[in-house]
């Protein structure tokens, strides 16, 4: 009888302190390696643009939609359904899509669909000539290419200090320069991920740097 109080009571206290344990293993592990990796320093800024946006300091979930949108329209929700309503709320968070010049209209059509669906007032795109999107893509300095619509399923995450941020395949993992908005799991079990590792990031050196000017 004794043995199988002690077996029970073993097996309670393996039930309740596990998950403990868990918690504080994963904790620790964000705090000491949630960083993620720069894959490309120095993107090119934005071009001249009528709304005047910029990628210096701020997150920027950059995409390059092509010349035919409806092609690349459940791209669109699927980005607006889950990375742009879960983080769009966050100070410096953007989403940029650079677009050919003449598209305008499409965009407004796409744009119309998705308002029915939720918020998209934080979608800005940039209009530009094949040639300066292309100068502009390969200075994301991927193995990626744009098709012949100048653009591609892939989104990216640019950081403040326009640098390409991803996932470096250290480890044996996957190297990821972009993300498939074609794939809903992928946005949901990878990018998600990552721009929360960017977002808690700063988070933690804008605490670090209160601090110091506190006690200066």
């Amino acid at each position: 009888m004794k043995k199988q109080q002690i077996k029970k009571s073993f097996v309670l206290g393996v039930l309740f302190f596990f998950p403990l344990v868990a918690y504080i293993f994963f904790a620790s592990g964000v705090n000491r390696f949630g960083i993620l990796p720069t894959l490309t320093s120095a993107v090119l800024e934005l071009p001249e643009n009528k709304d005047q946006l910029v990628l210096k300091n701020h997150i920027t979930v950059m995409g390059f939609l092509g010349g035919n949108l409806e092609n690349r329209q459940v791209n669109m929700f699927n980005l607006n359904q889950k990375i742009y309503k879960r983080f769009s709320d966050f100070n410096d968070f953007q989403f940029v899509m650079m677009v050919p010049l003449g598209t305008e209209d499409q965009v407004k059509d796409v744009m119309k669909e998705l308002q029915t669906i939720g918020e998209v007032g934080g979608w800005r795109f940039i209009y530009s000539d094949p040639k300066e999107i292309a100068t502009y893509f390969s200075s994301l300095k991927t193995p990626l290419v744009l098709d012949s619509d100048n653009g591609l399923d892939a989104v990216f995450i640019i950081d403040k200090d326009l640098n390409l941020r991803g996932r470096d395949g250290k480890n044996g993992a996957e190297v990821i320069y972009g993300y498939n908005a074609t794939s809903v799991s992928e946005l949901t079990n990878t990018m998600i991920d990552d721009v929360k590792i960017i977002l808690a990031e700063y988070r933690m050196a804008l605490k670090k740097n209160n601090v110091y000017n506190n006690n200066e």
